[in-house]
């Protein structure tokens, strides 16, 4: 099941209002959804958009892919740069992790340094 963020219209003719929503991909714009994480007003001049951050940043961390618009107004709200630098603090986290040990060098003794010249 592939999940998607994307929008929900709603609003009257000549007058949308969009929810930002959570749904699987198969499914119809105005169809089931899975959770209302945000919503955006084109019309309004002040404050057109609310998201719900630590659930938007849950699902993006889950595999949600964003569609276009969606990208775009989240990262004018600013919770794209918030899940990327989420996203490289794990990975360095992970690197740091899997970094590989220093080889140590072994001492030789005299009888392993005869048996490797002979």
């Amino acid at each position: 099941m592939a999940v998607k963020l994307r929008l929900k219209r709603m609003g009257a003719k000549q007058k949308p209002f969009y929810r930002i929503i959570v749904a699987d991909s198969r499914s119809p714009r105005d169809g089931k959804f899975i959770e209302t994480v945000g919503t955006y007003d084109p019309v309004k001049k002040d404050c057109p958009v609310t998201v719900n951050n630590e659930r938007v940043i849950y699902w993006l961390k889950n595999g949600a892919i964003p569609t276009d618009t969606v990208k775009s107004v989240l990262s004018k709200t600013g919770v794209w740069a918030d899940y990327k630098t989420s996203k490289t603090k794990k990975v360095a986290k992970k690197a740091k992790k899997e970094a590989p040990k220093k080889e140590t060098t072994k001492k030789t003794t005299k009888k392993a340094s005869k048996k490797e010249a002979k």
